[in-house]
């Protein structure tokens, strides 16, 4: 099961739309166009524009794949981690206070505080509740975090 927001499965029907029309026909006229060129085992246009109608066609298909088996999740208060819910910890051996919302994979992006559900972290929080000390094991060794809340 694919987990996203709202927000993220209106994003991925958007790029789908935009996938399956613009971008298709732009690499449709590029094939027509390198075709146009000649000798075909020879050219780099043929080539590149193959590869661009294969990852467009990975991606439709990606897309599609976790549009139809898709969770929406929104962000709640509850009083464990779970996917949608945002949680603040502390790292042992700091002050700072970090927060981290649990998203599905599709979602995660570290730099806005987005984790997924899958990642080292995001799979130690889930289940969780406020008080709670995680701990993950990096190759580096363990990494303690304390749940400060949950939102």
């Amino acid at each position: 099961m694919e987990y996203v927001t709202k927000g993220k499965a209106k994003e991925l029907e958007e790029e789908l739309v935009l996938l399956k029309t613009v971008r298709r026909s732009e690499i449709a006229e590029a094939l027509e166009f390198a075709k146009s060129l000649g000798d075909l085992s020879e050219n780099a246009e043929y080539s590149q524009a193959r590869e661009a109608q294969a990852y467009l066609e990975e991606r439709v298909a990606r897309i599609e794949h976790i549009l139809r088996n898709a969770k929406i999740v929104t962000k709640h208060h509850s009083t464990i981690v779970e996917v949608g819910s945002t949680a603040h910890v502390l790292k042992a051996g700091t002050r700072i206070q970090q927060v981290f919302m649990i998203v599905g994979a599709e979602e995660a992006d570290t730099q806005a505080g987005k984790i997924s559900l899958h990642s080292p972290l995001g799979s130690a929080l889930l289940g969780k509740k406020a008080g709670d000390i995680v701990i993950m094991n990096t190759p580096k060794g363990e990494i303690k975090y304390t749940i400060k809340t949950i939102d």
